[in-house]
Parts: C-alpha cells; structure tokens; sequence
C-alpha cells in the first residue's frame, strides 16, 4: 500500500481527504499540527493518527511515505525543508516558498538527497487541462497564437467569507489570502497548465495592485495583469483578481478557431472548440461549438464543494506512481521553481518593474497516458 501523511489539518486538507476517497489504492493514516484542537477535531473526524511534534510524526512514518505540506504560505518553506532534511519526498501546496532562494534552496536540497518535490495545484493533470493540451498537440485549433487567461474571483471583500467553513469545521483562511495575494494563491492554476503544454516562460511583463486597501489585511496586490512570453512563441495574458466579476475561463486563439475552458477549478469541465468561418463579409467564432471529449476513462473526479471540483490527489497520487515506477514525476521541481518564479514576479510587479527575464525554465510536461 502506497503512503502518504499530512502535516496542516487546515481549511484545505479536508479537501485532500474527499479526494483521496477516490483513491483506495492509498493510504493516509498519520497527520500532524501545532494547533492540538484542530488537530484533535480533524484526526477524529477522519479517524486518522494524530501526532504532537514534528519528530513523533517522522518517526511513525513508513519509509517511502511521501509528506503532504499544507500549512499556511509562510511556514512552507521551513516545513518542507524539515521533511526533506528527515528523508521524505514533499508534496507542498502553493507556492512553493515565498522567496525564490528559498524555492531554489528546497530544489536543491531535494536534488542532493535523491528525494521528489513537488507544488501545487495539480489540476494540470485533470482531463479539463489534459484535453485541452491533447487539443492543442493535435492542431485542433491550428498553430496557436495567442492565449487568454482569466482568474478573476468576484469582489471577495464583500463575500460572506466568515461562514466559509470546511467539512471539520476549519475557517477559510482570510487572513492568509489576503496576505499572500490572489496572484500567489491562483496564479498557479493557470500557469501549470501553460508551462505543462507549452513549455518556459522566458519573458513576464507584468502589472500588480492594490485597489482594496480595507480588506482587513493590507499592503499585498489584489489584482495582477501579466504578458507571458514563451520560449516556443506563444504569447498568453493571464489576469487575477478578488475584484472582477468572476470568470475563469481560458481561450487558446489558434488559425483555425478558438479552444476554450470556463471552469479552471472544475477536472471535468468541458473543452470546447469553436471553429472559425467567414460567412459573406463577416470572419467570426461558430457559435455552436465542438466538444474535445477523451478517449478513454481519465482519472476518479471528486464531488463539487464550494467554488471547486478538484481531486487534490491527482498530484500526490502522480508522484507516488513516478516512485514506484523509478521515473520522473510530471510534477517536478523543475515545475514547481519555474511556477514559483513567475508568479513573484508577476506578484512583485507593481507598477514599475515592466519587463523581467526568467532564470529558471520547464520543458513540457509529459501528457497523461489516456491523454496522449
């Protein structure tokens, strides 16, 4: 039986649990947290092993197991650098680190111990963002050039947030969504898709602000324009916002038409593509639209909760294969750093820094087997 083990028993990680109910082929047995009560009410609630310190939680630990990380932003650095130094493979939940030496020093670390890491999202290896890549390697849409991308969220503010609970009764972390930003929050949603299917970000140039001063945690960017210049050519924009009404399609703009997704958070959303025609002295989109369905059965999908339909698993899940299977794993560090190092930098941008080179690179991801 494949392992894994938690440490945070917050808002999200009862969603990692729904998620891996769909996945009987692994076993999650041990958890650990500082805060007692919430690890109490989650480890009950679960029926899990909890674990007081750091130590007893590692040494409980069957070898092989690989450690999910999902405390809050600003300790993942820290936590993740603990369970590599204690010879476990990390999965982290987003981002990676909150500085990019940071990001590098885990990569590196990971590297020099033989051991996996890894980031969310993983909603790259769902079937909406897996047909939509089979779609575009296909020429459905002909040589894609441009790409549209939105992560706008509504005008969270003013959302009834304070009744956002999750399944064990975790608060939506306010607090830290606030602080760390819409655009190190989400931006990753998106951003794993187009690296996945296309490869290094060379150039970002990019724009951010804070237009909400009264969210009750300020001085963090709460919207973020972005141009993403790819080594490959393709051209994407990407926008994030807790402002805008909330959209979050995402339109690939080839010769031949236009793909399009309109739930980023949803595995089985559909992709469509609507083909392009000139009909007397008009050039427009067909409305009615064609649907990219897979050709065999994808993944085990989760129930909608909240704003999401997610199976959080798919990426733990991944690398648990890639260690059985002695390769590597999709989700890579290469990812994980080259995600990392574009989204500060599309955070950090401001209103100044314009144009900023990318150090880091990504090849393409390799497709899933039912997708490929």
């Amino acid at each position: 039986m494949r392992s894994v083990a938690i440490i945070g028993c917050g808002f999200v990680a009862d969603l990692y649990m729904r998620s891996f109910a769909e996945h009987a082929d692994v076993s999650l047995d041990h958890v650990h947290d500082t805060d007692l009560n919430r690890l109490e009410t989650f480890t009950n609630h679960w029926k899990l092993r909890p674990h007081e310190t750091l130590q007893g939680f590692f040494d409980a630990l069957p070898s092989g197991c690989v450690i999910l990380n999902l405390t809050n932003p600003n300790a993942h650095f820290a936590v993740s650098m603990a369970c590599l130094n204690a010879g476990f493979s990390v999965y982290s939940e987003k981002p990676l680190a909150m500085e990019m030496t940071q990001a590098t020093d885990l990569v590196e670390t990971a590297k020099e111990k033989g051991l996996m890491l890894a980031s969310a999202p993983c909603s790259m290896l769902g079937q909406a963002s897996q047909m939509l890549g089979k779609a575009v390697r296909d020429g459905v849409a002909g040589t894609v050039r441009l790409i549209y991308a939105e992560l706008d969220d509504g005008f969270i503010p003013q959302a009834p947030y304070q009744d956002w609970k999750s399944e064990t009764g975790a608060p939506w972390p306010s607090e830290d969504e606030f602080q760390v930003g819409c655009t190190l929050e989400h931006a990753g949603y998106y951003l794993t898709w187009l690296i996945g299917h296309f490869g290094s970000i060379r150039r970002v140039v990019a724009a951010s602000a804070e237009v909400l001063p009264d969210k009750g945690s300020n001085g963090t960017p709460d919207v973020s324009i972005a141009t993403l210049f790819f080594e490959c050519g393709v051209v994407a924009r990407l926008t994030c916002s807790i402002v805008a009404p909330h959209d979050h399609q995402i339109r690939v703009i080839g010769d031949a038409g236009v793909l399009k997704v309109d739930r980023a958070w949803d595995n089985a959303a559909p992709v469509k593509f609507h083909k392009r025609v000139r009909l007397r002295r008009r050039l427009l989109e067909v409305p009615l639209a064609r649907r990219i369905r897979p050709p065999s059965k994808t993944h085990p999908k989760v129930g909608r909760w909240g704003a999401a339909s997610m199976n959080f698993a798919l990426g733990p899940a991944e690398m648990l294969d890639a260690i059985a299977e002695g390769r590597p794993c999709r989700m890579s560090p290469e990812l994980a750093l080259h995600v990392n190092e574009v989204t500060l930098a599309i955070q950090n941008a401001g209103d100044d820094a314009g144009s900023q080179e990318m150090q880091t690179r990504c090849d393409p991801v390799e497709p899933m087997p039912w997708a490929q």
